[in-house]
């Protein structure tokens, strides 16, 4: 019998390469079709593991999931970036590998993203998500979401709505 092994822990430098993997093939995943191709393969080649080692060392708040010491999800946060809501809080991204969603982590590590505001003292929490992106909008209204905002986005001349949900 083994026993799996899912810790969620701040990120360090070694985990670069890991986050990079999970970046690459969780947005493949849920933004093809979406937002242009061109676009999507852009942002994607510019979060290499160099961009995920200078993110880590500049401070920025991330978390990682492993499993049996492989990377499988993280998540980046901190401040909330829009002054006129009044979350203090603010979930920048949330991802797994494909094959990790739909079994529970992604609630794990949503969850530990919200301990973490928490412990720096920022009260509520908002996560903004393309209105298209169906499993995220559901995954947020399962986790008890209110939406509270919406905006756009713009990815090569495409112009995409955007939904905040909140938590208190």
């Amino acid at each position: 019998m083994s026993i799996l092994s899912i810790d969620t822990r701040r990120a360090n430098a070694e985990d670069a390469f890991g986050i990079s993997g999970v970046h690459d093939a969780s947005w493949k995943q849920a933004y093809t079709g979406l937002i242009p191709h061109k676009a999507l393969q852009t942002m994607i080649r510019r979060r290499d593991p160099k961009w995920w080692e200078r993110a880590i060392s500049h401070s920025t708040r991330i978390l990682v999931l492993e499993s049996m010491g492989q990377i499988v999800g993280y998540a980046t946060l901190g401040s909330n970036r829009v002054a006129t809501l009044p979350q203090q809080g603010e979930i920048y991204e949330l991802y797994l590998l494909p094959e990790y969603q739909g079994i529970g982590l992604g609630k794990r590590l949503f969850l530990a993203a919200r301990k973490e505001l928490a412990a720096l003292n920022l009260k509520g929490c908002v996560v903004w998500v393309l209105e298209e992106n169906d499993p995220a909008v559901a995954f947020y209204l399962n986790a008890g979401g209110t939406e509270i905002a919406e905006g756009n986005e713009t990815f090569s001349g495409k112009t995409l709505q955007k939904k905040a949900f909140a938590w208190n």
